[in-house]
């Protein structure tokens, strides 16, 4: 039995085949023709976050597998009565096949996991997001190739998306420039860890020369909307616009892992462009978890 908390978890080859499965499933989804390789599988399903793509992407890719997925909240549930995490856990290993929790402390989740006895997926932490990086790398695989070897450029906040892009050039082999205003660095012991797969770029319009793919988030996360003004400040400059596009290879792609403030992070120009791949991006979302399910359920060991 095997959990999904980072892209650590799994090793380069079980990466890419994952994502190559996640290929194979939207070409079957494009042609109405879904393998059913999950029937009478129910993943159970908690947010304490609020979320739009994660929860409908997990709740259709199991329909479309032959399972069932359950909504699970604070607001309706025994966790939001103080319950223990440790307690959940438990209780629904007893009834679900896997469980999937979007939640604020990533050590929270790993408390959770270790009292699981079915495979628990990370649907985003303040650490990680590392479904995302799923969809992100089936999607460039899908356009370019193997990500190997190229260059990504990460403007933006340090945050989860950037922590969870350092992990994936060490794994998949590429090299993540990142351009973070001072404070807003990406999580040190990753950055570490990342060796020289990752460096900071003085400027964002050095970490976008030369690159293949250049990737931003918005500047204030889901609890940080209290910061949104301070935030705006120390981000002036940071905008992914035609200037810095125009800065990257030839052929580079933009992805956003949504939802986007067009004015803010990215100009309309960008996102709408025809470099951007972001909603396919976002439709991956569903193929690659559906494939991350198919690995964890029938295949991981």
């Amino acid at each position: 039995m095997r959990h999904f908390l980072s892209e650590n978890d799994l090793t380069a080859d079980e990466f890419r085949a994952i994502i190559q499965r996640g290929s194979e499933l939207r070409k079957q989804w494009e042609s109405h023709s879904c393998e059913v390789t999950l029937p009478q599988r129910v993943l159970g399903m908690i947010f304490e976050k609020s979320s739009t793509r994660t929860r409908v992407s997990f709740e259709a890719g199991m329909t479309q597998l032959g399972g069932h997925a359950i909504y699970l909240s604070p607001d309706n549930t025994q966790l939001g009565r103080g319950e223990p995490q440790a307690d959940t856990a438990r209780v629904l290993s007893q009834m679900v096949d896997a469980i999937s929790v979007r939640t604020f402390s990533h050590e929270s989740l790993e408390r959770f996991s270790e009292n699981a006895t079915v495979p628990v997926i990370n649907a985003l932490t303040d650490l990680l997001h590392p479904c995302q990086l799923l969809a992100d790398m089936q999607t460039y695989l899908d356009h370019r190739g193997d990500i190997s070897g190229k260059r990504v450029a990460w403007i933006g906040d340090g945050n989860n998306m950037c922590n969870s892009y350092l992990n994936t050039a060490r794994l998949l082999g590429f090299h993540l420039c990142f351009a973070c205003p001072d404070g807003y660095e990406p999580d040190a012991q990753i950055l570490a860890n990342a060796g020289n797969h990752a460096s900071r770029a003085a400027t964002p319009a050095e970490a976008c020369t030369g690159a293949d793919l250049i990737v931003t988030d918005v500047w204030a996360s889901m609890g940080q909307e209290e910061e949104q003004k301070a935030r705006l400040v120390a981000f002036e400059g940071y905008e992914i616009n035609t200037e810095m596009m125009a800065l990257a290879n030839e052929d580079a792609l933009f992805m956003h892992c949504l939802p986007a403030h067009r004015g803010e992070e990215v100009s309309a120009e960008v996102i709408d462009g025809s470099q951007s791949v972001v909603w396919e991006e976002a439709g991956n979302r569903l193929h690659a978890q559906k494939a991350l399910l198919e690995f964890l359920l029938l295949h991981a060991q």
